[in-house]
């Protein structure tokens, strides 16, 4: 019996209902089509045309010139400045003499901007200046100051002599010229000085600091740091086991509270034994945690070298060890560096950054060091800096 409900059928149409119709499409598509050749028009590709309507049109045109292309041709709205010791009566005598116990003031002023390079070059009979000399920086009207180094350590010359090297933030060119490319904001103030704390006056302090003076700072900007330690002698472990998790006993380049990220380091040795003073592992401790969260496989390592160096000097953008004289001897002399420039090590609330002397701190080397950092102001307090005759590199025998 057939259904009585018409939608009950599931069956395609009869053949002979779709022989009848099917013509009478094709007649009627013909009819259209012979129209749209006479106006120049395919009438099935147009109705094709008005479906893809919401659909997004494809690019036009070659793709976008990178950034970087015109990085250089930009136009700047801020404006260039210079803090120098030039001759204030259009004369030669483009220096400042700085008598022991005294300060010169390099800069001083008010408003945001940033400091983008600084120059020094030193005549003085004080053999030891590099090391008497101390240069401090503070921002925005802080009490206590965010640089505080010898000024030859400031520059990588840590152990009181000059020599030559170039890195992409500290350089020394000839002839005894000190330059930092470090980039030194500030909102409201800056103020630059350098202490003679020796006993000999500073003759002829030749320097240039550039700025940049701005409408505002953007946001997130943290302040720049720089702080000199040292350990003469460090003080060897008494744990005789050569196993070290913890970091105790390890030489501390700086700690810092608040909000920022870690730059670099200089760092300077002195040995007062025989052997490879090195085979110390680094170890950055963040945001309070009691293991490293960073830990590394040697002091050579660290500063991406390898095999103890073999007493060969060399220095790259980013790392060196530029001065090596007397390698692994008593009275053996290294200068080095690290800049974390491809990946500042970051911290959200404290970084303590140390590194073992000797294995497990076996080793009572002399250690002397700048850290460089950024981070949210107030910087805890630095260590009170060591008088001018415990800076004096000179080997301790044990």
């Amino acid at each position: 019996m057939p259904p009585t409900n018409p939608t009950e059928f599931s069956e395609p149409l009869p053949s002979a209902i779709e022989s009848t119709a099917a013509p009478t499409r094709r007649k009627v598509i013909g009819t259209l089509a012979a129209a749209g050749a006479l106006l120049g028009v395919d009438p099935i590709a147009s109705a094709q045309s008005k479906k893809k309507v919401a659909e997004p049109a494809a690019p036009v045109g070659p793709p976008a010139a990178p950034d970087a292309l015109f990085a250089m041709a930009r136009l700047r709205d801020y404006k260039c400045h210079r803090s120098s010791s030039w001759d204030r009566t259009g004369g030669n005598d483009d220096w400042v003499a700085v008598e022991p116990g005294a300060s010169a003031t390099l800069l001083d002023i008010k408003g945001p901007g940033v400091i983008t390079h600084i120059w020094f070059t030193i005549n003085s009979d004080d053999k030891m200046h590099l090391k008497n000399l101390v240069l401090r920086a503070w921002w925005d009207g802080e009490s206590s100051p965010s640089i505080e180094a010898p000024i030859g350590d400031f520059f990588g010359l840590m152990l009181g002599e000059y020599f030559t090297y170039q890195s992409a933030l500290l350089a020394v060119a000839p002839m005894k010229a000190l330059n930092s490319y470090f980039q030194m904001p500030f909102d409201s103030a800056a103020r630059i000085t350098l202490t003679n704390e020796g006993k000999v006056r500073t003759n002829n302090l030749y320097f240039a600091i550039d700025y940049t003076t701005v409408s505002a700072l953007p946001p997130n900007l943290g302040r720049f740091h720089a702080q000199y330690r040292q350990s003469a002698p460090c003080k060897k472990s008494s744990d005789t086991s050569g196993k070290n998790l913890s970091g105790a006993d390890n030489y501390v380049f700086f700690e810092a509270t608040g909000r920022g990220h870690f730059v670099g380091v200089t760092q300077g040795v002195l040995q007062n034994a025989d052997g490879w003073f090195g085979e110390g592992d680094d170890m950055i401790f963040i945001d309070g945690e009691q293991q490293p969260v960073i830990n590394g496989t040697g002091t050579e390592d660290y500063y991406n070298g390898a095999w103890d160096f073999r007493g060969n000097a060399f220095a790259n953008q980013r790392q060196g060890a530029p001065f090596i004289v007397d390698a692994e001897r008593v009275g053996g002399r290294y200068c080095l560096y690290r800049w974390h420039t491809e990946s500042f090590i970051t911290f959200e609330k404290s970084i303590k950054v140390t590194i073992e002397h000797g294995h497990g701190n076996d080793r009572a080397d002399n250690f002397y060091s700048v850290g460089y950092w950024y981070q949210t102001e107030p910087h805890a307090e630095f260590p009170k800096l060591p008088s001018t005759e415990e800076r004096v590199p000179k080997v301790i025998m044990s």
